[in-house]
């Protein structure tokens, strides 16, 4: 059994016109955006912060802005490698992720979310893979809101991963089935998560800018 009322979704703003988002946000009954991009900016101007608030306001949906919570892009230098990569694992055990996270499950015990980030494809994004990922760890049903408009259970989306992967969907002699799917997660988040510029020649140990 769900433990919120409600199952939480999650959806790219890509490169829709806003009309057609709104769409896609009102053919799947959500009532609120929380917005989980470290930079809440984009080229296309009506996904840019202010104005995406306003516009949702005016649609009738509910704006929350959790970029610091559950953004890809954190500024906890902890939750980078040596390389200047972020660490999914690290930023997932974060009291600020958690508190994040707290609020979209407290929340949708009460209305529908839909956590919003940029890419068209889920399995693109930090949305999928770290978000998604622990909300299911905690007994959450998450939903992908594709593209073209299609509703996407979250463990047909991972199988889609391992299947992309050419891993194989059972498991084998060394590995099951949960195995295979924390390996896909593994390789898809070094494809995936940020990687902050480093200047060359700089001692990992004295690296301050992310």
């Amino acid at each position: 059994m769900n433990p919120t009322r409600y199952p939480v979704q999650t959806i790219g703003h890509s490169n829709h016109s806003f009309d057609g988002f709104i769409e896609l946000l009102k053919v799947h009954g959500v009532d609120e955006v929380v917005d989980v991009r470290s930079s809440p900016y984009s080229r296309y101007t009506q996904f840019n912060l202010n104005q995406l608030e306003i516009l949702l306001e005016t649609a009738g949906v509910g704006y929350v802005f959790l970029g610091a919570e559950l953004g890809g892009r954190p500024a906890d230098r902890s939750c980078y490698d040596s390389d200047g990569r972020v660490l999914y694992e690290h930023l997932a055990n974060t009291d600020k992720f958690e508190d994040g996270l707290a609020y979209v499950i407290r929340n949708a015990d009460e209305r529908r979310i839909a956590i919003m980030c940029t890419e068209k494809e889920p399995l693109d994004c930090h949305r999928t893979l770290l978000i998604a990922r622990a909300l299911v760890e905690r007994g959450i049903d998450v939903q992908h809101i594709l593209a073209d408009g299609t509703l996407e259970e979250h463990q047909a989306t991972i199988s889609r991963l391992v299947d992309a992967l050419k891993l194989p969907p059972l498991g084998d002699l060394f590995r099951s089935r949960a195995d295979v799917e924390s390996d896909a997660l593994m390789i898809q988040e070094k494809k995936v998560a940020y990687l902050a510029e480093r200047p060359p020649n700089r001692d990992p140990e004295q690296w301050d800018g992310f």
